[in-house]
């Protein structure tokens, strides 16, 4: 495995690869703490037709690419709120959040440079890894429709 990782934009065609990626991860280590609403909910959320509609209108996506795989995704709306963000298993510890994360900031701060801060709805799985990244919690875990997920924000440096 190599150390070299590309964050570029996700290219129109790869809804599918990313799909498959989030999924994956997300059946792993999220689902098992999820009601089955809550996995009915999410992965309505990650099909490629409803990831497509969503970069159409006020979102986008980059993606990490090393040893010539898809193997990070962030999604990003708004200018100011991290909507996904999933590693493949096999790529975890290895800084692809947080280059994903350090180049979604850069994309948002180019749309809005008034950007101050940045929100996440982290899964109970992922706080601690959204910690790490300097977010902290900013309400107590939350359910909706089956989603459990904790309010999070990251405030930017100047």
């Amino acid at each position: 495995m190599s150390d070299k990782v590309l964050i570029r934009e996700m290219h129109e065609g790869e809804e599918a690869g990313a799909c498959q990626l989030i999924t994956e991860s997300f059946n792993e280590f999220i689902a098992p703490g999820y009601s089955d609403e809550g996995v009915d909910e999410f992965l309505k959320y990650v099909n490629p037709d409803s990831m497509r509609e969503r970069l159409a209108d006020n979102s986008f996506a980059l993606i990490a690419i090393a040893d010539d795989l898809m193997t990070g995704i962030i999604e990003a709306r708004s200018n100011n709120h991290i909507a996904l963000l999933y590693v493949k298993k096999d790529y975890h510890r290895r800084g692809i959040a947080k280059k994903l994360l350090e180049s979604a900031i850069k994309k948002c701060r180019q749309f809005d440079n008034t950007v101050d801060e940045i929100a996440v709805n982290s899964s109970p799985y992922a706080v601690r890894i959204y910690e790490k990244l300097g977010f902290t919690g900013v309400d107590a875990e939350k359910t909706v429709n089956g989603i459990r997920f904790t309010p999070m924000k990251l405030k930017l440096q100047e």
